[in-house]
């Protein structure tokens, strides 16, 4: 049975940050709001988390997690970034963006895609993912949720709580969401190459 944390979307109360936290960091896995739908998030340690994230969604090694990142030096420190990739990253971020690059050594082979060693990246612009990460002081590992099955990712917490309350450590409501993904480029060759269209415009990147 999964806790249930309602927090407002502007002033997220830091108690129940605080806590949501501690869930994360003792393994929990979790369904937080973010700027496009709601995701699943475990803490980057966990392999058992991830898993279980993997089992509720139904995909294999090669769906990519995505790191979600407080700020782009977050990002620096998870990816390879070039001057190019830099500039791309900084006009974009915060935002409704999840950006493909090659990973660090700082990143768990277990996350990164089998056969090209790249990880999904992103820094989120909702003010309570934001907190969750600045209380954890690094990324979560988020996939966005969308149930086997379903054509949109929730963003509902309600519906989530019907769902998958028997399957989560707990559900965190902060409002609906949007019910459209990101938008997932790219940035690992010489141009920016659209993986998946979504919430982000794609003019920055010359894509549209």
């Amino acid at each position: 049975m999964s806790q249930y944390f309602t927090l407002h979307p502007d002033t997220p109360q830091p108690r129940l940050i605080k806590q949501a936290v501690a869930i994360l960091r003792d393994g929990g896995v979790i369904a937080f709001p973010t700027d496009s739908s709601y995701a699943l998030g475990c803490h980057l340690g966990d392999k058992a988390a991830q898993d279980r994230i993997r089992v509720i969604r139904e995909v294999d090694d090669k769906h990519h997690f995505t790191l979600m990142c407080r700020d782009l030096s977050e990002i620096a420190r998870y990816a390879q970034v070039d001057n190019r990739q830099f500039r791309l990253l900084k006009a974009n971020t915060p935002g409704s963006y999840t950006f493909i690059l090659e990973a660090t050594r700082e990143v768990p082979k277990r996350l990164q895609h089998p056969k090209r060693n790249t990880i999904g990246l992103r820094v989120p612009e909702h003010l309570v993912t934001l907190a969750l990460l600045e209380e954890l002081g690094e990324p979560i590992i988020s996939m966005t949720l969308i149930l086997p099955g379903d054509e949109l990712p929730m963003h509902e917490a309600e519906e989530i709580r019907e769902r998958l309350e028997k399957r989560l450590d707990l559900i965190v409501d902060a409002g609906a969401c949007d019910v459209e993904s990101t938008t997932v480029i790219d940035l690992t060759g010489a141009a920016p190459v659209l993986v998946r269209a979504g919430r982000g415009a794609l003019q920055p990147f010359g894509l549209n």
